[in-house]
């Protein structure tokens, strides 16, 4: 930098100028304009005017050197913003990229190219697929156009997105197998305890083909589906997947998928932890042997009658986890003292049970949290089961599970026995004395000698596997999928499948400390502006999250101006 003095017969202008290259060519910009003597005096003080100019912009040059020296925006008020000129970059995509590249998923890039001799970038492709998925869920070709909102502009075309989805499904299992290695090496994996589930996701066309089937969607949708089976570890990451046509029997799903990720992820001791409508006896047997356990969900409804009677005995055999007390609880359905006193309390009562060669431990367990809430649930259905009958009773049908109609019952005949012109509707109060009998009962089988107390914590985590279906539907916007062929449409899931491990990660690194929404909210507006040449700004706020992002990864975004090097080195950083 050095000192300009303009000078005319009775005026004197001094300013501070610096020499920079725009476009690759040098050119000289003004930093800072002190304005005539008079100004320079002013700013000087007591010192002489230009022994302070000189000094001051020595300061600035020592600076310049140590990368401190603060920067100074020109604005014209009179000039027009250039046309068509992105001034707006996403940056909160550079944590997602810390973790991707942490877990080497540039590497398996690297190799899936070698061995396929393709000439575009696997995994500029296959990253901004993942962090558009997560940040700005969107079709093929609105992500490409989506991820140019990125500091880091997509190197790619749409006809390479076309080409890299049926090579990543072919290579599905290399990149989940690789994926698993590298993730342990980049913090420790719970997989003892493993969680399984499946779910459905429905395609917006009007008849099934060889692979999109109909089948019983999630969402009692008539549109064809196909189906994910998910494994998730005991921290809520997920672990394997895989799609299979939406008329599949989810009940045969779970074998060959945890055969498969026992043999490749070389797992010795496995806990699998299901939900009641994969708890097959078959299923159960597959995993009663000395090295795989298993926990599932039992509905109370389909136990033999004399295990019903003893589960809905609130009389006796009740105990406390840690005591050796027995108690009878059944005031604990009226008594509001004691349902007060006893409200963060979990009781459970448990016998061996054996069918065939099968055995297994039946606990039951009865919590007044667990009652309230299906109460709570109950009450609300009966009142809207109350309009249907007042507003429009010609359209109360079959009632589905868990559906109002249930607690409705149509009348055909009068009080003579005789047929009735028309159908009358009532409250079937018999339904819902019957449904309140399994109030705050709660029932698993497992084949673990585990205390009680463990075995109701790692059922209790299960939620977990749930809420990740519902972030792959609602955040990532997984389903409908516009994809067409087989290979595309697993394509497309494994995409889906890999942004939701690096996030669950991502919770992982917050110490969980945050909602979903919080997290992709904020991720999605941290953006810079563009100030001038090579100078950007944070556009976002500030906050506790976007601390603890910076903290957690080591580099920050949220300085007042940085300069592009400084940016760039960033992108560097996160890629090591």
């Amino acid at each position: 930098m050095h000192i300009k003095k303009t000078k005319s017969k009775n005026f004197e202008h001094y300013s501070i100028i610096y020499d920079t290259k725009i476009n690759g060519k040098r050119t000289s910009k003004v930093y800072e304009n002190i304005g005539n003597y008079e100004k320079l005096k002013l700013r000087a003080g007591n010192e002489e005017p230009l022994v302070w100019l000189n000094n001051y912009v020595k300061e600035l040059n020592d600076k310049l050197k140590e990368d401190t020296l603060p920067i100074i925006i020109q604005k014209n008020p009179n000039k027009i913003i250039d046309k068509n000129v992105q001034v707006s970059f996403n940056v909160g995509y550079l944590f997602l990229q810390d973790i991707y590249y942490k877990l080497k998923m540039n590497n398996i890039c690297n190799t899936i190219t070698d061995k396929y001799q393709f000439k575009f970038d696997l995994n500029d492709i296959l990253s901004k697929l993942i962090y558009s998925r997560i940040l700005f869920p969107a079709s093929k070709l609105k992500t490409l156009e989506l991820s140019k909102k990125f500091f880091e502009q997509p190197n790619f075309d749409y006809q390479h997105i076309e080409r890299a989805l049926p090579i990543l499904c072919k290579e599905n299992d290399f990149i989940q197998s690789e994926l698993y290695k590298n993730s342990k090496n980049y913090m420790k994996r719970n997989n003892r305890i493993l969680y399984y589930d499946c779910t459905n996701f429905f395609f917006e066309i009007e008849t099934e083909d060889d692979f999109r089937k109909y089948g019983k969607s999630k969402e009692n949708r008539p549109n064809p589906l196909v189906q994910m089976g998910l494994f998730m570890d005991g921290d809520g990451i997920p672990l394997s997947c895989e799609i299979t046509p939406g008329n599949t029997n989810e009940q045969i799903t779970l074998k060959p998928l945890e055969k498969k990720i026992v043999e490749d992820f070389k797992l010795s001791q496995v806990v699998v932890c299901t939900d009641a409508g994969l708890a097959s006896k078959t299923n159960r047997l597959f995993n009663n042997t000395n090295t795989r356990k298993f926990i599932t969900t039992q509905s109370i409804k389909k136990l033999k009658d004399y295990l019903k009677e003893e589960a809905l005995d609130l009389t006796k055999g009740w105990h406390l986890p840690g005591s050796n007390k027995t108690y009878n609880i059944e005031k604990l359905r009226t008594d509001e003292n004691l349902i007060e006193a006893y409200k963060d309390k979990t009781f459970y009562k448990e016998r061996w049970i054996k069918d065939g060669k099968l055995e297994q431990r039946l606990i039951i367990t009865f919590s007044v949290k667990y009652q309230e809430y299906q109460r709570h649930i109950r009450n609300n259905h009966i009142e809207r089961a109350k309009k249907m009958i007042e507003q429009n009773p010609q359209k109360i049908g079959k009632a589905k599970q868990n559906d109002p109609k249930r607690f409705i019952e149509s009348i055909n005949t009068t009080e003579a026995g005789e047929v009735a012109s028309e159908t009358s509707y009532s409250i079937n109060q018999s339904a819902i004395d019957e449904e309140a009998k399994y109030d705050g009962l709660y029932a698993v089988c497992t084949n673990l000698e585990d205390d009680v107390e463990d075995i109701i914590k790692i059922n209790h985590n299960r939620w977990e596997i749930e809420e990740s279906f519902r972030i792959m539907k609602s955040e990532f916007k997984a389903r409908p999928a516009f994809h067409w062929t087989e290979e595309n449409i697993k394509g497309h899931f494994l995409i889906c499948f890999l942004s939701l491990v690096i996030y669950r990660l991502l919770e992982k690194k917050l110490d969980n400390k945050y909602t979903v929404g919080d997290i992709l909210d904020t991720l999605r507006t941290m953006d810079l502006k563009l100030d001038s040449n090579g100078v950007y700004s944070p556009n976002y706020i500030r906050t506790d999250l976007t601390d603890d992002l910076h903290e957690t990864f080591g580099f920050r975004t949220d300085f007042e101006a940085i300069r592009e090097k400084n940016l760039k080195n960033i992108c560097k950083q996160t890629k090591k």
